[in-house]
C-alpha cells in the first residue's frame, strides 16, 4: 500500500486561545509521523499559526491541497476550540478534491473552562458537521464526539479513515478486467456496466478465444513460460501435476497478466468453466489464486460485482480476498455455514494449499482437464465478508457487510473450504434472499466491516446494509 498523505485543515476562531491551535498541531505532527503519514498544512506563516479561520486562509488553503490534488487522499479537519465553521466548509468548497473527509475535535477539561483554557469544540464540532452538510461535503466522525489526537482510541480512528481513503480513492479509479462471458447457467453473476462506470468503475473485456489463441502461440521453451512454471512450483508442490497442464496453466498466466499489464487493470474476473476445461484443459484456479495473493484480486464466473467486493475489502485491510460460495449449512448450528469455492482462494487463507482436480466439474467435463484447481482448509481467525450489487432496476448500487470468525470445527470434504461463525446468521440470511442478493460473497480475513460501510455508504451513497454483531 502506497504511504498516505491528508490535507490537514486546523480550525479556529479568534476570541478563543490561540495557544490550543499551537498545541493541536503539535500533537498531529507527531501523530502523523508515528503513524507514517504525510500532512499538507499551511506553513505557521501563511496564516495566524497556520490555521484556517477567514476566507483569505481558506483560498490559501484551498491552493495548498490543489498544488497537491494528486497526493491528498483525504482531508483531517481538526478543531482544538470551537473554530470557524465557514472557514473549513470553504477551504473544501473551494479545494474541489472529493475525498473523505474525518471531523475531530478535542475535549475540554473540567478544571479549564475559564478563558484562557476555553475549546468549546464540543459545540464546534456541530456547526462544521452543519455548514459541511450544507456544502454538500460527505464526511466521517471519530468514535467519539470529542478526543485527543494522541490517544489509542483516536489512532484506531485516523487508521480507520485512512483505510477509508484507500476504499474511496482505489474504486472511484479502479480498472477490472472481464475475461470471457458468464457460464450461461449464472443470471447470479449479471451486472451493469454503466453503474458501475457511473462510481468510477471500469470494465475491460476480454474473448476467451482471444486468450486461447494467444496461449497456442506460445512455445513450450517461451522463456516467459519458464518463469511461469518456477513461480508456480515455487507457490505450492506441483508433483502430482501432468507437465502438459502446468505448461498450459503457464500460458494462460503469461496471457493474462500481460493484458492486465497492458491496459492497467487491477482485478479481474474469469470463465472458469466450461469453455476452460472444454477447450484448454485446465482449471485457470492456480493463476487466479497467485494473482489474488499478489493484492489482484481475481473472481471466478465472470462475477464483476464479486471481484469488485474482493478488491474493496483488500483496499479496507491491505491484505488478499477471495469470493466464497455462502454454501452448506453447519449441521445444527443456526449461527454457523460453510464457506467453498472449487476453488481458487489466495494462499494466504489455504495454509496447506495444494494443487489438484476440481471433482465436482469433473463429472461433466473430465477431470483429467480440471487440472489446476486449488484446495485447503482454512484456519481460525478474524473474517469480514462483503457483497456488492448492481440494482439495474431501480438504477443504483447496493451492498451488504459484515464479520465473523473462522472456526476449527471438523468439516470433511475437498476443495478450498472454512467453517464460518456469524452472529445472527439466520437473520443475515433473511436479508440476503430477500433482497435478492448473489450466493457469491467476499471475504477478508480481517475486521474492516466498519471501514467498509463507511466507505462505501458515506463516500458513494450506496445502500449499504451492516449487519453488526449484538452488544
Amino acid at each position: 500500500m502506497a504511504k498516505t498523505t491528508l490535507g490537514v485543515i486546523i480550525g479556529n476562531r479568534d476570541f478563543f486561545p490561540d495557544v490550543l491551535v499551537g498545541e493541536a498541531r503539535r500533537d498531529l505532527m507527531q501523530l502523523f509521523g508515528e503513524m507514517d503519514i504525510d500532512a499538507i498544512i499551511l506553513d505557521e506563516q501563511a496564516s495566524k499559526l497556520g490555521a484556517v479561520e477567514t476566507w483569505d486562509h481558506a483560498k490559501r488553503c484551498a491552493e495548498l491541497f490543489r498544488a497537491h490534488r494528486d497526493r491528498v487522499s483525504g482531508v483531517l479537519i481538526s478543531l482544538p476550540n470551537f473554530g470557524d465553521e465557514k472557514g473549513v466548509a470553504d477551504t473544501l468548497k473551494l479545494a474541489q478534491l472529493n475525498v473523505p473527509v474525518l471531523v475531530q475535535a478535542y475535549p475540554d477539561d473540567l478544571d479549564q473552562l475559564s478563558v484562557d483554557r476555553r475549546r468549546d469544540a464540543f459545540c464546534g464540532k456541530i456547526s462544521v458537521c452543519n455548514n459541511l452538510r450544507q456544502y454538500g461535503i460527505p464526511f466521517s466522525l471519530t468514535t467519539d464526539h470529542t478526543i485527543r489526537p494522541l490517544t489509542p482510541e483516536f489512532r484506531a480512528d485516523l487508521a480507520g479513515f485512512v483505510a477509508q481513503c484507500r476504499v474511496a480513492g482505489g474504486l472511484r479509479r479502479a480498472r477490472i478486467g472481464a475475461v470471457g462471458a458468464r457460464p450461461n447457467a449464472f443470471n447470479t453473476t449479471r451486472y451493469s456496466e454503466k453503474l458501475l462506470q457511473s462510481a468510477g468503475i471500469s470494465v475491460s473485456t476480454l474473448d476467451l478465444s482471444d486468450v486461447f489463441g494467444r496461449a497456442g502461440r506460445i512455445a513450450d521453451d517461451d522463456p516467459r513460460v519458464r518463469e511461469k512454471l518456477a513461480d508456480i512450483g515455487g507457490y505450492a508442490a506441483t508433483a502430482q501435476i501432468p507437465g502438459s497442464a502446468l505448461f498450459r496453466m503457464s500460458k494462460l498466466a503469461v496471457v493474462l497478466l500481460e493484458w492486465m499489464d497492458a491496459n492497467d487493470l487491477d482485478a479481474s474476473a474469469i470463465q472458469c468453466w466450461s469453455s476452460m476445461q472444454q477447450n484448454f484443459g485446465v482449471n485457470v484456479c492456480t493463476v487466479m489464486s497467485m494473482m489474488s495473493e499478489r493484492l489482484m484480486p481475481s473472481a471466478c464466473e465472470v462475477d464483476i460485482a464479486g471481484v469488485v467486493a474482493m478488491y474493496a475489502l483488500q483496499l479496507a485491510s491491505g491484505r488478499p480476498s477471495a469470493l466464497v460460495d455462502w454454501n452448506n449449512n453447519y449441521g445444527g448450528d443456526r449461527n454457523k455455514c460453510v464457506f467453498f469455492h472449487c476453488g481458487n482462494w489466495a494462499k494466504s487463507f489455504l495454509p496447506d494449499l495444494q494443487i489438484g482436480t476440481a471433482p465436482i466439474l469433473g463429472t461433466t467435463l473430465g477431470e483429467e482437464n480440471t487440472y489446476g484447481a486449488v484446495a485447503g482448509r482454512t484456519p481460525v481467525g478474524p473474517v469480514t465478508f462483503a457483497r456488492i450489487s448492481t440494482d439495474d432496476v431501480n438504477g443504483c448500487l447496493r451492498a451488504y457487510v459484515g464479520e465473523g470468525r473462522f472456526t476449527d470445527d471438523p468439516l470433511a470434504t475437498f476443495g478450498s473450504r472454512a467453517v464460518v461463525e456469524v452472529l445472527e446468521l439466520q437473520k443475515l440470511m433473511r436479508y440476503i434472499c430477500k433482497n435478492g442478493f448473489e450466493h457469491h460473497a467476499a471475504m477478508n480475513g480481517s475486521q474492516c466491516a466498519s471501514v467498509l460501510a463507511e466507505a462505501l455508504e458515506t463516500y458513494f451513497g450506496w445502500d449499504v446494509y451492516h449487519h453488526a454483531s449484538p452488544q
